[in-house]
């Protein structure tokens, strides 16, 4: 384990059948696995699937990432950032994704899978559960924000179900939990950019009213307040509310008036 790196590496393999069953992926898909590590879900994913690229990031586990999925002729391994790698050129391109998700890039990696990888139609990924609460929380939790709203402008989120320490090597200081997202079939695209930056902007003070907090971006708009106070009440809120009110849906009619041509 590289503590930079935050591995920590699965080794139940009762929780591995749990993954592939709530991924329930089969022989049309192929899977994205983020986090390789030793390579024990990758070799359960390549059994069943028609191909599996692996990102890791540690070149120190290519031996045993490749002794794991050597039988398989279905699996690319990629080592590089996540991050970093051109997610978009990956042949064949992913339909679900399925993953023990690094810790410190988790949401990040979720969030940018959604905007880039509009082939992916589910995810079943473990991540740690602050992460995932985030990411399922509906409007008005205090941990609703711009993940969550971000997420499910696009996916059906949920969290699956709590993960014990004990199923890592080694056990890691956090909780996890399993979290899966569908695509809305409405929403096969990315998020709109506009509507990316309202969120990111509505969100940045929290303790502010989202009209005074969108006057505060960097390149705020001349009467974005007044503007954004209007939009509030048509969409039936009052002109001083908080953007933690608002739903993702919400945040899409907002952008579609404040930024109408």
């Amino acid at each position: 384990m590289v503590t930079r790196l935050g591995q920590n590496f699965l080794v139940d393999r009762n929780i591995l059948g749990v993954i592939e069953r709530l991924a329930a992926v089969g022989a049309d898909d192929v899977v994205l696995e983020i986090g390789g590590g030793e390579g024990v879900l990758s070799e359960r994913l390549a059994g069943v699937v028609a191909h599996v690229h692996v990102v890791e990031i540690d070149r120190r586990l290519s031996d045993a990432l490749q002794t794991a999925v050597s039988e398989f002729a279905n699996v690319t391994l990629w080592f590089a950032d996540a991050l970093d790698l051109d997610l978009t050129a990956l042949d064949p391109p992913p339909t679900a994704i399925v993953a023990n998700l690094p810790y410190s890039i988790a949401a990040t990696v979720i969030l940018r899978t959604i905007d880039e990888l509009p082939s992916v139609r589910s995810w079943v990924v473990m991540v740690q559960r602050e992460v995932g609460e985030r990411l399922a929380a509906s409007v008005g939790d205090p941990a609703y924000g711009v993940p969550s709203v971000l997420a499910q402008l696009a996916c059906e989120v949920r969290v699956l179900r709590p993960v014990a320490r004990t199923v890592f090597r080694p056990v890691p200081r956090v909780d996890s939990v399993l979290v899966g997202l569908r695509r809305r079939d409405e929403a096969a695209a990315s998020v709109d950019p506009l509507v990316r930056t309202l969120v990111h902007d509505a969100f940045a003070h929290r303790r502010k009213a989202l009209a005074g907090s969108l006057a505060l971006a960097p390149n705020a708009a001349p009467g974005v307040r007044e503007r954004a106070r209007a939009a509030l009440v048509e969409l039936g809120h009052p002109p001083d509310e908080r953007a933690e009110r608002l739903s993702p849906e919400e945040f899409r009619a907002l952008a579609a008036r404040l930024y109408a041509s």
